[in-house]
């Protein structure tokens, strides 16, 4: 049963916050006690590399992007250690969710953080330089913790992407939902298949709930039209957790 839209957004907890063991301090910041903001959705993530392309990609071709990528996914943090790399994922609920969020975590720069909002979540965080094949300073990356969605619309494409209606339960489902009544839905190599391939997996199933906009994705696709959004921004929160990179 889908109900008016209450205001959602995502978190995620980032290595270098689990690997500095601040997870507990995040989480009690964040707490209903101080934002007046409840929990919808929590999960483990290993997060792919798909994954993580997808919800970067408006930084795609920008210097910082392959480091951001391997950030997200744990490589920087746990090179020798892939049983250790993931992030929490967290979607909280309720009015100005977005805004009392972002304000707790603070600037996305530590640096600013420490100098403007003391005591924010992201004050905690470092700034990392980044240097190309000379040795010359090319850029830098924000290892600062914790990501927050910017905007009401980034929330719902965010939360889209690292949740499926199922994570929800029912009353604090956000989004328009679409049980598949028939149709099986695969992937593989980044197509998509109708009937089962060697190798493919399986994302959608007759009886399974959906989010209305993956659903609309893969009708068009299966039909030859133009698509929304992305294969990979289908298929990407189906294969969470289904491999390690």
């Amino acid at each position: 049963m889908n109900r008016e839209k209450i205001e959602q957004t995502l978190v995620l907890v980032k290595p270098d916050a689990l690997k500095n063991s601040l997870t507990g301090y995040v989480l009690s910041q964040l707490s209903e006690f101080h934002t007046g903001l409840r929990f919808a959705g929590a999960k483990i993530a290993c997060v792919s590399r798909m994954l993580a392309e997808e919800h970067y990609a408006e930084h795609r071709g920008k210097v910082f992007y392959p480091s951001l990528i391997e950030y997200i996914m744990g490589l920087l943090h746990y090179p020798d250690a892939p049983e250790r790399r993931r992030i929490i994922a967290l979607v909280y609920q309720g009015p100005d969710a977005v805004q009392k969020i972002r304000d707790i975590c603070g600037p996305t720069n530590p640096h600013v953080a420490r100098e403007k909002r003391p005591g924010c979540i992201r004050a905690l965080g470092t700034v990392v330089p980044l240097k190309d094949a000379a040795g010359n300073d090319v850029g830098e990356r924000m290892d600062n913790l914790i990501h927050a969605s910017a905007a009401d619309d980034e929330a719902e494409r965010e939360i889209k992407l690292w949740f499926r209606p199922g994570d929800f339960p029912p009353f604090m489902r956000s989004y328009l939902t679409e049980i598949n009544k028939e149709e099986h839905y695969y992937f593989k190599d980044n197509n998509l298949y109708m009937t089962h391939e060697p190798g493919s997996v399986c994302l959608i199933a007759p009886g399974d709930v959906v989010w209305k906009s993956d659903f609309d994705v893969l009708r068009s696709m299966q039909q030859g039209l133009p698509a929304a959004a992305p294969l990979a921004s289908v298929a990407a929160k189906y294969l969470i957790n289904y491999t390690a990179e």
